[in-house]
């Protein structure tokens, strides 16, 4: 028998000993239940017992129980078994098929140790359900037993991975109504727990290291970092994480891989950027029009009205009309500096609509131009006149 399907009835046999054996027992009672331990576990019993169990755990990519605890089962019988067979492709999307991950189950938790066996991984890196799917030399030499035969073994075991030829839901699954031409197709919204759990394997990477030497190493640099010592090393962390709860107090309820992992999965920070409130906006069109209000001068305006309708003339009426003029020729220069600062993050030269003097007053990128000559500027001055 190969080497890991031994191990693996060992395991079965060991677990099985220490959970029946009791102290009480006398010698020949021992070794009356470590006959019946070899008699249970051999392939002759334990195959035909497996098999019948098999069908009572389906293989799924997208679990109809994360969605509700009792979504496996309605009026209709069970909901159809989802086994995505995606391939990989690089289109950049994060996806099924695109990370590479273990297929999950759900079903009887009484019979997770048929799954167990039929996920054993073999030496050429392939599970065993796909040996016995694929009918290799390992398959048929397992299988072949004189209390059943190897075709009943087969259909039997292969009756985990099967899929119904009719889709079957269920009201306990969310359902999302996507508009396609006239009408509208019904949709099961399914969570790909493999790509969950390996989101968490990564992170459990990441964070708390692979080994237990690189583990070490990481809390003593946590430790280091906590008491602000220096270190000439670095280590990654991943903030802002949520952690999520499948099937509370009984994960094994919901799938295989849910109830390897405790019921716990991790989220990562997913919500739209803070984007600054921006004070400053570069103009589109026009600087005079985009810019700058006639409220931005209220104060001034009426001020100089107030000069202009006064009936005499003198050095301190004229000294406050330049005053007044002085102000409003600073608030436009305030304003010019402002969006010169924002020019550079702001400017798209595809969108502009701006007048090309103006590109070169506001924008730096136009900063040798400007120096260069003054042509620009006199048609600043005639449109901060005409304004």
């Amino acid at each position: 028998m190969n080497e890991i399907i031994s191990k693996f009835f060992d395991n079965r046999k060991e677990a099985w000993i220490k959970k029946n054996l009791k102290s009480s027992m006398e010698e020949d009672e021992v070794l009356e239940l470590h006959e019946k331990c070899a008699i249970e576990f051999s392939r002759q019993v334990w195959l035909p017992n497996a098999s019948k169990r098999a069908g009572q755990i389906s293989m799924a990519t997208h679990p109809c129980t994360f969605s509700h605890p009792s979504a496996r089962k309605n009026k209709n019988g069970y909901v159809t078994s989802i086994i995505a067979n995606v391939e990989k492709s690089n289109d950049g999307f994060f996806r099924t098929g695109n990370v590479e991950v273990q297929r999950d189950a759900l079903g009887n938790a009484a019979a997770l140790d048929v799954h167990k066996f039929l996920t054993l991984l073999m030496p050429d890196g392939k599970q065993l359900i796909e040996h016995i799917q694929e009918e290799s030399q390992l398959a048929i030499s397992l299988l072949t037993i004189n209390t059943k035969s190897y075709e009943e073994l087969r259909d039997e075991f292969l009756a985990m991975v099967s899929t119904s030829t009719e889709s079957v839901t269920s009201s306990k699954i969310k359902q999302v109504y996507f508009p396609v031409k006239e009408g509208y197709h019904q949709l099961s919204i399914l969570t790909n727990s493999g790509m969950i759990f390996e989101l968490r394997k990564r992170l459990n990477k990441i964070r708390f290291g692979e080994d237990e030497e690189e583990k070490e190493f990481l809390k003593m640099l946590r430790n280091s970092k906590r008491n602000n010592e220096f270190s000439e090393d670095g280590y990654r962390e991943i903030y802002n994480l949520t952690t999520i709860a499948y099937g509370g107090t009984k994960p094994q309820n919901i799938s295989v891989l849910n109830s390897q992992n405790g019921g716990k999965a991790q989220l990562l920070y997913s919500m739209p950027p803070v984007l600054d409130k921006r004070e400053i906006y570069f103009p589109k069109t026009d600087f005079f029009k985009n810019s700058m209000s006639i409220w931005d001068f209220k104060e001034t305006f009426f001020a100089l009205d107030r000069i202009y309708k006064t009936d005499y003339n003198n050095i301190n009426i004229r000294e406050g009309r330049d005053y007044r003029y002085g102000e409003i020729i600073d608030k436009i220069i305030d304003k010019m500096w402002a969006i010169r600062n924002v020019s550079k993050e702001q400017y798209y030269e595809k969108n502009s609509k701006l007048k090309h003097h103006q590109k070169i007053w506001l924008h730096d990128k136009y900063e040798e131009e400007r120096e260069k000559n003054d042509e620009w500027l006199e048609k600043i001055m005639k449109e901060i006149s005409s304004s």
